[in-house]
């Protein structure tokens, strides 16, 4: 299994309902160097219901009078841009994912082959729906937003009923039973990777709380991603030195455009930052060995000391310890090696500074 992290570049709604705008998105997560873009698919008919009340920070950054509902009409990713948009990601080296919100949008994209499903924070305790998303076959990204730790394990629950049943259960007392089951919980391993994630738009860093990533791992033994909703790119780094897997974040071709999430994402330019700065910390990590690194030996050489010869010392004299010191010569017995030089006899006439042979 490769230690590289996985990084999305998640265009959710940002396209504003522009192929353009979508595909420009695409683009930019490719030269990012970004491993996936990621949009949203769903029927906000299905998502929404007329009177739903929108998010405080959707209020903030939409339309105050608007409904939930229309302001999710206006964000739509047609189906018919999809098969363009995942051509034009494959063109560019990337993946194309979409999140699913509704049965409908995830079949379609189960049949447009996206290779791999991440399960919206919104939809973790939404049971049916969240069977669905295991029963593709696919791998699952599960994200955490909102949710407590009960909450994190009633969703792995129904995940695991899915990947080892074949029918829906028929209530709670079913996937509970299967859960019981070490073969059952054992299914999940390769096949779940967890999010954690605070669902707010822009998050406050004091609400990050990177340590949830410990609590997820610790609690069920699955890798733990990050998915930020920060301002900046200093909190998915650090979740990067934490252990995350993979990243998930916001991006943006201009954080001034109208819509909810423009705000809490990055420019194109701090995105691809961004994913410097996570390549090179997951390089820096290292593979936790401790031992002289390949560009260390040449310094290694220069800086240690050697045993030296304190002062003129005739051939086969005994080695006092007055007769001897260390310095830096390049050469000869290591300065830890003083101690035991001490009572040898002197196989030749050193002069004072000389290194003392092996």
């Amino acid at each position: 299994m490769s230690d590289r992290v996985f990084v999305i570049a998640e265009a959710g709604v940002n396209h504003n309902g522009s192929l353009d705008l979508a595909t420009q998105l695409v683009d930019v997560a490719a030269e990012s160097g970004a491993d996936a873009v990621k949009f949203q698919t769903f029927d906000a008919r299905l998502l929404a219901s007329t009177n739903a009340p929108k998010a405080a920070y959707q209020k903030e950054t939409t339309d105050r009078d608007e409904s939930q509902l229309e302001m999710l009409r206006k964000l739509e990713l047609p189906r018919a841009w999809h098969a363009q948009l995942q051509a034009r990601a494959r063109e560019r080296g990337i993946e194309f994912l979409s999140t699913a919100f509704d049965a409908g949008s995830l079949q379609f994209l189960v049949e447009l082959g996206v290779p791999f499903f991440k399960v919206p924070s919104g939809e973790l305790s939404n049971g049916p729906l969240l069977w669905r998303f295991a029963r593709t076959g696919k791998s699952l990204v599960v994200s955490t937003g909102m949710a407590t730790l009960s909450e994190v394990e009633q969703a792995l629950a129904v995940i695991a009923h899915a990947f080892n049943a074949d029918i829906e259960p028929a209530d709670l007392d079913e996937v509970w039973k299967g859960w019981s089951s070490p073969a059952w919980r054992a299914s999940l391993q390769g096949r779940v990777t967890l999010l954690h994630c605070t669902s707010q738009y822009p998050t406050p860093p004091a609400e990050a709380n990177l340590r949830a990533m410990d609590t997820l791992a610790a609690a069920f033994g699955l890798p733990v991603g990050y998915s930020d909703h920060t301002e900046g790119g200093l909190i998915p780094v650090a979740a990067v030195a934490r252990g995350a897997t993979l990243i998930e974040k916001h991006f943006t071709l201009d954080r001034e455009l109208p819509g909810p999430d423009h705000r809490a994402s990055l420019d194109p330019a701090e995105f691809k930052r961004m994913v410097a700065d996570i390549r090179a910390l997951s390089q820096a990590l290292g593979d936790g060995r401790k031992a002289p690194q390949p560009s260390e030996w040449d310094t290694r050489r220069a800086a240690r000391q050697q045993v030296v010869a304190a002062r003129d010392i005739a051939a086969g004299v005994v080695f006092q310890r007055a007769d001897l010191t260390t310095s830096r010569s390049g050469h000869g017995r290591p300065a830890i090696a003083l101690w035991s030089t001490v009572g040898q006899l002197a196989a030749r006439a050193y002069r004072a500074g000389e290194a003392i042979d092996p």
